[in-house]
């Protein structure tokens, strides 16, 4: 597995990817319903390649195919992280993070949040972020739960 900056032509993958991923893999912790208003299968390729391209993001991958992805805006938010559903357990989600972190950490940032999802929390609690408080997320008119997590970088703390 190699690790790599982001690039547009890797958008509609990395879509699939998303959409994939979330209705097999969170399907332990969310209905139906809650699956569908989160991964619609109809993401705004343009608003989120933008995205991709304003925030630190790596792509994951193994001979030609992509099995992971993760961006992390400049302040320390880790926006997206998500691993093929074929390739989950492999140390792909660390291995992203981990670079994050680092990237951001020799940039001056100090302190790191996420959004994380029921089935991504005991992930993050493993990497020494810390629960916040829950949250819940409406999605046309369909409430989803995370929580707001976070992790100092500093030594010590």
């Amino acid at each position: 597995m190699k690790l790599r900056k982001y690039q547009p032509t890797d958008c509609a993958e990395i879509a699939e990817l998303f959409y994939t991923t979330v209705h097999t893999i969170n399907a332990k912790d969310y209905t139906k319903p809650q699956l569908d208003a989160w991964a619609t299968g109809n993401i705004d390729r343009s608003a989120w390649d933008q995205s991709f391209l304003e925030h630190n993001t790596l792509v994951a991958e193994e001979g030609s195919t992509i099995v992971g992805f993760g961006d992390m805006d400049s302040n320390g938010y880790l926006d997206r992280l998500y691993v093929h559903k074929n390739y989950q357990g492999k140390g792909i989600a660390s291995a992203i993070v981990n670079e994050l972190e680092q990237q951001a950490a020799r940039q001056g940032v100090s302190f790191f949040t996420t959004h994380a999802s029921l089935t991504a929390k005991s992930f993050f609690e493993k990497r020494g972020y810390r629960a916040i408080r829950t949250n819940q997320v409406d999605r046309n008119g369909i409430q989803l739960t995370n929580f707001i997590m976070e992790k100092s970088n500093i030594k010590g703390m």
